[in-house]
C-alpha cells in the first residue's frame, strides 16, 4: 500500500449530505470493476448528464477542481451497501483525503486499506472548510499532515483532527492490515515455538487419529 505522510492540494467542496457508495460507484459497473477503472464511473449520477456529457455543475468538473487531492463532503459520505470500489474510484479520480462530519462505518475502514485518509471534524468546521474552499476557484491549497494530525488552511488555520495510532502508522508506513501482523511475524514466531515447548501435547492433537 502506497505511504500517505503529507498531502497538499486543492479541496473540493460537496456539501451535499448522504451520499452513498452507489451513488459513488454504480452497482451496474460492479461486475468488470477493477482499481484501474473504477473512477471512470465514480459519482456517475452526479458527474455526468442523461445524454453522457459532463454535468458542469458538479464540483470536480470545474476546472479549478479536476486536480482536486482533498474532498469536504456532505455528513454521512460513504453510507448504504460494502462496497470497496468506492474508495477504489475516489482514490482513482486522485483524492487522497476525504473529510466529513461523518461516513458510513465500512466506507471508513475500507479508506484506510487504500491509502485514503477520512477526517471527521464537528459540522460547523467542516462547513467553515467548504466555504473556504469556495466554489469556484479551486487555487488555493489545503495542506494535511498525517504525523501531527493536522490540517492547514490556505488561511492558515490550523485544524487538529483525530486518527488512531494505528491507522495512524498504517499511513505513514504504507501498511494494510495484512502487513501490519506481519510485522509481528518474529514475535508470533517467538511465541509459537516457546509454546510448543511448554505444551508439545497441544501441538499433537492435530495428529490424532
Amino acid at each position: 500500500m502506497e505511504k500517505l505522510q503529507q498531502l497538499q492540494g486543492v479541496a473540493a467542496p460537496l456539501p451535499r449530505a448522504n451520499i452513498d457508495t452507489d451513488t459513488i460507484t454504480p452497482m451496474a459497473y460492479l461486475n468488470n470493476a477493477s482499481r484501474q477503472n473504477m473512477h471512470e464511473h465514480t459519482f456517475e449520477p452526479l458527474r455526468f448528464l442523461a445524454d453522457g456529457s459532463e454535468n458542469p455543475d458538479f464540483i470536480l468538473n470545474k476546472p479549478g477542481y479536476r486536480d482536486a487531492t482533498i474532498l469536504i463532503a456532505g455528513r454521512n459520505f460513504g453510507c448504504g451497501s460494502s462496497r470497496e470500489t468506492a474508495v477504489w474510484g475516489i482514490r482513482g479520480l486522485g483524492i487522497r483525503c476525504v473529510i466529513a462530519e461523518s461516513f458510513g462505518d465500512i466506507f471508513f475502514n475500507n479508506c484506510f486499506q487504500n491509502s485514503v485518509l477520512p477526517i471527521r471534524l464537528p459540522a460547523e468546521t467542516v462547513a467553515e472548510l467548504m466555504a473556504e474552499a469556495g466554489d469556484d476557484q479551486g487555487s488555493t491549497q489545503f495542506q494535511v499532515d498525517v504525523a501531527s494530525r493536522t490540517l492547514t488552511t490556505p488561511s492558515g488555520r490550523i485544524v487538529t483532527f483525530d486518527l488512531p495510532p494505528d491507522r495512524q502508522a498504517a499511513l505513514l508506513e504504507g501498511l494494510d492490515e495484512v502487513e501490519q501482523t506481519l510485522k509481528d511475524d518474529a514475535d508470533t514466531t517467538a511465541f509459537q515455538d516457546k509454546d510448543h515447548a511448554a505444551r508439545p501435547w497441544i501441538y499433537d492433537l492435530g495428529n490424532i487419529e
